[in-house]
């Protein structure tokens, strides 16, 4: 069960659903993959994050993910809801637990803070 103070969340991958847990290891994997934490946050804030980068960081995120539940897959899921209706919730709560929130949409103040921690965007 998703923790939404923790920023987990629950996505649905066909019949399975998979837990996003934003964890140390997992952020660090996410963010050799797709760049800066501090960017991915930025851009989604901005609408400027592809479906291909939502479908990696959520692969990362994926807690206890069974070989069934690949980058793919989990980028089909994303397509097949929209990509603005199917995940709000779900990247919500993985943004907020990037910019330091707990569970809520990342905010104008947040990303201040981000910007003020990492002014170098890393």
């Amino acid at each position: 069960m998703a923790n939404p103070a923790r920023g987990e969340a629950s996505f649905q991958v066909g019949e399975t659903a998979i837990l996003l847990r934003p964890s140390f290891a997992a952020l660090v994997a996410a963010e050799q993959e797709l760049g800066p934490l501090f960017a991915l946050v930025e851009r989604a804030a901005d609408g400027r994050l592809g479906i291909g980068e939502m479908a990696s960081l959520f692969f990362h995120c994926a807690a206890d993910r069974g070989e069934d539940v690949t980058r793919e897959r989990i980028g089909e899921a994303i397509a097949e809801g929209g990509l603005a209706k199917a995940t709000p919730a779900e990247l919500a709560a993985v943004l907020a637990a990037l910019a330091g929130g707990g569970g809520a949409p990342v905010t104008t103040d947040e990303l201040a803070l981000l910007k003020e921690r990492f002014p170098d965007g890393g």
